[in-house]
């Protein structure tokens, strides 16, 4: 079966191979966080994006292959519940940005900024820091070496979902901040083909979503 990316909190996960990439979505715990496990298929290293919840289902996913690195897109306790269990279960060292770092459970090993490369095995994602959800809110983009320079697929934790930017709380310059580098950043930048996985919930592509973003920055949120 092809991916959808829909999946639900209980239910099986959806798997897609790229070039160069596998990428595995699950749904875990109360918040219906995403957790994305991802594997070269070179090396089958793996990357964990956001040990949301659940860590026992995240451990089975993982397997006996080798966790290269936990990535922790930002602060928010939803997305790190399961962090300590899986770093404790396989050793692997934490990134996330900087700013976000003193708030989560483990020692992030590897602060990454904008424009930073994270590796898994033989692929490599690029760091995009979108700020205003938190201040160390950040993206993983990942091209397959340019061969998916025309459609390329971007994690985007909880800094853009299908039909807007993330929560700002109703502060008009955190909205400000967080859309206009969602729109310089992403937007501005990538193609329309681009697929986009967000923090929760269902994907989409950025041609999908790119003609509402005028009506996103008169709304105000």
């Amino acid at each position: 079966m092809s991916y959808t990316g829909d999946v639900e909190v209980g239910g099986r996960p959806d798997v897609r191979e790229l070039p160069g990439l596998t990428i595995t979505k699950v749904a875990v715990g109360p918040y219906d966080n995403n957790a994305y496990l991802l594997r070269c298929t070179a090396t089958g290293d793996q990357l964990l994006i956001d040990a949301a919840n659940e860590a026992p289902r995240l451990l089975e996913l993982i397997g006996d292959g080798p966790l290269g690195r936990i990535v922790t897109t930002h602060r928010h306790e939803d997305h790190w519940m399961a962090l300590s269990e899986v770093v404790k279960a396989t050793g692997a060292p934490v990134v996330a940005h900087p700013l976000d770092a003193e708030a989560l459970p483990e020692p992030v090993a590897e602060p990454v900024e904008h424009g930073a490369t994270v590796r898994v095995g033989e692929a490599a994602l690029e760091v995009i820091h979108l700020r205003g959800h938190t201040p160390g809110s950040i993206a993983l983009l990942y091209d397959a070496g340019g061969e998916l320079a025309d459609s390329p697929h971007l994690f985007t934790g909880d800094s853009l979902f299908p039909g807007g930017v993330g929560n700002t709380w109703g502060d008009p310059a955190r909205f400000q901040r967080l859309l206009t580098d969602v729109e310089e950043r992403v937007f501005d930048r990538l193609p329309d083909a681009t697929w986009f996985y967000p923090g929760h919930g269902k994907d989409s592509t950025l041609g999908r979503e790119r003609p509402s973003l005028p009506e996103w920055r008169e709304r105000g949120w």
